[in-house]
This record gives structure tokens, sequence and C-alpha cells, in this order.
């Protein structure tokens, strides 16, 4: 295993200087109100999916490539990716003129496997346990050049950052965040945004039952293992453990966790397609249906549409009554 910087905060001016470096190339979401009549909840939803790639890992992606010395540039990056990170990374590798190769885990969706190669990347399809393994590791063989790992990177979790200074600008009395739950990397990035200029706003992690590693690791107040994990169309959260530097990077920032059915998932994709117009994957509805559950509390809350790289059949397979 390489030696790996140590854990440290990611301060608000990292996040501050990220925003501007990545400004170029990364969409200012909209923040849109659900509309769930007069004695619904108040609810917004924070569009990542209409970023380039249609996913809020652009916003890492871009920062940490940007930051790259020339000689890591000219050795070029990899990643490790189920889709969003992989296209994010890709992306941000062609605008650089950098080389860039992918893990991908082989379940990933057709659809995400394909605007990786399309952007230019070099894809290794392989196995989820062993992709699992590399994450902890940060170790793959034959990859050569900077790993940008797609969640334990600290300029990646700065990039992310940028997105919780918007939800405060848009939704100053904003009470919670909503965020689903891959690797850890978007609610360490919007926790560090919100404990420096909002410490009062909670920030709440969904997961979806077939996957809750934070669940359970906040229960036993270290970092688990979820024994009973499985495959699901929420392809884009879900890990099989949370990593012990990613709970050191969540702990101090995540105020709870909500796991939701993947019925109750299906059911929030559905409800933002009707009432929003919204194609949000199964990760980017995972927010949406912790906050129908109730037990985030009171609005105005924020739910997180991380992304919407879904294929559009299995999306209107999901969304069919």
């Amino acid at each position: 295993m390489p030696n790996l910087p140590p854990i440290r905060p990611v301060t608000l001016a990292e996040i501050e200087a990220a925003r501007e470096r990545i400004r170029g190339t990364v969409l200012r979401t909209p923040l849109v109100k659900l509309d769930l009549g007069k004695d619904g909840p108040d609810i917004r939803l924070k569009l990542e999916n209409l970023q380039p790639t249609n996913a809020y890992k652009i916003r890492g992606g871009v920062n940490a490539v940007a930051m790259l010395s020339d000689e890591a540039k000219q050795r070029g990056v990899w990643t490790i990716s189920a889709g969003n990170a992989g296209q994010a990374v890709a992306y941000a590798a062609r605008a650089a003129g950098v080389p860039c190769k992918i893990v991908v885990i082989e379940t990933a969706p057709q659809t995400k496997i394909d605007r990786m190669q399309a952007l230019g990347a070099q894809l290794v399809l392989t196995p989820f346990d062993v992709c699992w393994r590399a994450l902890e590791t940060h170790e793959f063989p034959g990859m050569d050049g900077t790993l940008v790992h797609p969640f334990d990177d600290h300029n990646f979790i700065a990039g992310h950052g940028s997105m919780a200074l918007e939800i405060l600008e848009d939704c100053p009395d904003v009470k919670t965040v909503i965020a689903a739950i891959g690797g850890g990397g978007l609610v360490a990035g919007v926790g560090a945004a919100l404990k420096a200029k909002a410490p009062h706003v909670k920030l709440l992690g969904a997961e979806p039952e077939t996957a809750a590693p934070l669940s359970v690791s906040l229960a036993a107040d270290a970092p688990q293992e979820f024994h009973a994990w499985e495959y699901s169309f929420v392809d884009g959260a879900g890990g099989r453990s949370v990593i012990q530097r990613m709970w050191e990077r969540m702990k101090p920032l995540v105020d709870g966790d909500i796991v939701v059915t993947l019925e109750e998932t299906r059911k929030a994709m559905r409800l933002m397609a009707e009432k929003a117009r919204v194609i949000a994957e199964g990760a980017g509805a995972l927010p949406l249906a912790a906050a129908l559950s109730g037990k985030a509390g009171d609005g105005p809350i924020v739910c997180v549409v991380s992304g919407g790289n879904i294929d559009l059949a299995k999306f209107s397979e999901l969304i069919a009554i």
C-alpha cells in the first residue's frame, strides 16, 4: 500500500479556491423547489444531474486534475469507478490533454461505460470485490500515473465542497442537507463547507437497504463492513464498507444516516420525473427518498440529486407503475 498523506480537514479557503478553479468547466446547478402541495414538506432539489457529465463528481475531478504537477500530467491519471467518477476524471483529463485509464466495476451500466470510452479513457473491466480492494489499498496491477481516487482524495473532496457554497447562497434558511453515501467523498466535501459556514445545518447521509455500511458504522461508532451487501440499480452509492480513512473524514461532519428501501428509491425517481421532469439515477434519488421518510425533520431540506446517468430503458422500467 502506498504511503498515503495523513487525513486533515478540508478548509473553507481550499473549497473557495476550488470553486474558482473549476468555474469555467463546472455548472452552477439550480436549486429547485419540489412542489408537493400546501401540506407537503419543503424540499429543494440540487440538480447535479445537469452537470456536463450528468453527475456531481465533475467538481472533484476537474479540481484534482487541475492541481496536478506538469510531470504528473505527463505520466497520466487513473481512477476506479462504477461510472460517474470515471466520467469526471476522463472529462477533466481530456480537457487537460492528460492520458486516462479507468478500472471499471464490471457491473457498471452500459450507458456509463459508453460515456467513459467516448471521453477517450482506456477501460479495464474488473469484478466489484477487486475494485473495492483497490479503493482500500490505492493500488491496482498495471496502473501507472497518478491515482485520482474517487473519494479518498483531498482535492477531489474540496471540489465537491463548492456545491455547499451554492446551496447556502440559494437557500440561506436551509435546515438539512441530505446526500447519498457511496465512498463518502460527497458528504466529506459538502460537510466541510457547511460546518465552516453554517454549522447549525444538519448533514444526513442516505443509503439503500442493500448497501448501508455508514448506518452500521455510526451504530458501532467505528468503521464497519456491510455483510448483507447486494447489487442493485442504485449502483452509484452503497459500498461494501466504510474505509477507515473515510470514517475519519466523515465522522466529524455527518449528523446521521437514513436507510431507504429500493421501493422508496424507485418511487422517489418516479416522483422527480412526474413533478419536476428530472431524470435521476438510483443514487440521485436516495436523498429524496430519505426526506420523504419523515426522518429528516422539517424543511427546508435540500436533497442532492447527485447524478442522472441511467440507461433510459432501465429508467422507464423502474418508474413504471
